[in-house]
């Protein structure tokens, strides 16, 4: 089993505080398409794309057709890392109205110094987590770019947004038909208001 470190027990504590801040004092980097572009069809489909989990089978994005996915960059480490609860909580929310697919990564500060039996095991002890986790991969732009965020991160593939992951639990959301519509900062917690109401549209 895969306990909590006294550091990630203390950021564990202190992420109420954290949001209060970010909340109060963030520059608000949530965008969403509706208010900064107009709709347009992503040249790459989302349902060509596919990620391997992290116990080595593949998902292929076809068979999300109809649901509503959130798409989260996490870490075990970082002072974000209690939004696993609440994003176990949407999910159990929406039931299967909305899928939650997690790409742990170290791309930040190496927040993420696991591997992908570890990751797996801590997210289970500490947040019971029962939704999708992704192999342990990069989300930021570079040579070693997850295709999945290759497409999310570039307008060319997903229609309109190039916004990059800022920081861990970066959040993209897709809709029913596929086509990419918010994306949520870090501080942005996945049981907001601005999260659900994206969601129900």
């Amino acid at each position: 089993m895969k306990k909590m470190t006294v550091r990630q027990r203390i950021l564990r504590i202190l992420y109420p505080a954290l949001m209060w801040v970010t909340k109060m004092f963030r520059k608000d980097k949530s965008i969403n398409m509706g208010k900064a572009f107009s709709k347009t069809e992503p040249s790459v489909s989302f349902y060509s794309l596919s990620a391997v989990r992290n116990d080595g089978a593949e998902i292929l994005f076809a068979d999300f057709k109809g649901k509503i996915v959130l798409l989260v960059n996490t870490a075990s480490g970082c002072g974000y890392t209690e939004q696993y609860s609440e994003l176990q909580k949407l999910y159990e929310l929406y039931n299967e109205r909305v899928i939650v697919l997690a790409f742990p990564s170290n791309d930040f500060k190496e927040q993420e110094k696991g591997d992908d039996a570890e990751i797996a095991r801590f997210c289970k002890l500490n947040f019971g987590i029962t939704f999708p986790l992704l192999k342990k991969s990069a989300v930021i732009k570079s040579p070693e770019q997850h295709p999945v965020y290759q497409w999310l991160t570039d307008a060319g593939k997903n229609g309109w947004c190039n916004q990059s992951a800022e920081w861990n639990f970066s959040k993209y959301l897709v809709n029913e038909s596929g086509m990419l519509t918010h994306y949520f900062a870090p501080s942005v917690s996945p049981l907001s208001n601005e999260v659900k109401e994206a969601i129900s549209g």
